[in-house]
């Protein structure tokens, strides 16, 4: 299982690697021009990367990842609703900024804990990895956070015009639902799970970057 936990990581950490220096040598070549470009040249990768990780909730369940169920559940549902439901279905959004951003963060985050997951499943620790690893997410995650909410609100009047989602049953039922409001519901969510997510990162950094913690890895 650990080699398949490996295989995983190293899958993950490539799939994002590639991501993450795309975008760099894409913007260092045509500048401010790329970042309306971003999900059109990426996105693919982005998706399939995105897929990939819900298998880390079915690695939890069945016992061979020991991290917290409900954290992660949270961080990947959010990623999936953003890409799949919001950005991938609405071409007008795809071309905004925010995307170019939240892919950015997104990226930035797993790049450094896949490699630092890799190393761990060798029983490779290197402190100034560990430290980033588990200090880096405390200010990106609550960032991304906002950019997801931006991504939402952005995306709301292309919703409202094209009625995607939204759902009219006919006669004699008078129930619909207007996906809009569900957005709007959903911000709620992202938020409120934002704060319980930001303590677990707490929790998770001071386990790992204790003290004691810190002096066994240098031993």
């Amino acid at each position: 299982m650990n080699t398949y936990l490996f295989v995983y990581d190293l899958m993950q950490f490539c799939g994002h690697s590639w991501i993450f220096t795309n975008m760099i040598i894409r913007f260092m070549t045509f500048g401010r021009d790329s970042l309306a470009d971003t999900f059109h040249s990426i996105g693919l990768v982005m998706r399939l990367c995105q897929l990939l990780s819900v298998l880390e909730i079915l690695h939890i369940l069945i016992g061979i990842d020991k991290s917290r169920l409900l954290p992660r559940f949270l961080q990947i549902t959010e990623r999936i609703i953003v890409l799949f439901v919001v950005i991938n279905s609405q071409e007008e959004v795809q071309g905004k900024y925010v995307v170019c951003v939240l892919f950015f963060l997104w990226n930035l985050l797993d790049v450094v804990r896949y490699t630092y997951n890799m190393l761990a499943r060798m029983g490779i620790y290197y402190l100034p990895l560990t430290w980033l690893n588990f200090s880096l997410c405390i200010p990106l995650y609550p960032l991304s956070v906002l950019a997801k909410g931006f991504a939402i609100c952005v995306s709301l009047p292309y919703f409202e015009s094209f009625g995607t989602y939204s759902i009219k049953l006919p006669f004699p039922f008078t129930f619909s639902i207007y996906f809009p409001y569900v957005l709007k519901m959903y911000l709620l969510v992202l938020f409120g799970g934002m704060c319980f997510i930001i303590q677990n990162l707490f929790s998770e950094r001071m386990a790992h970057l204790g003290t004691g913690n810190i002096k066994n890895k240098r031993s």
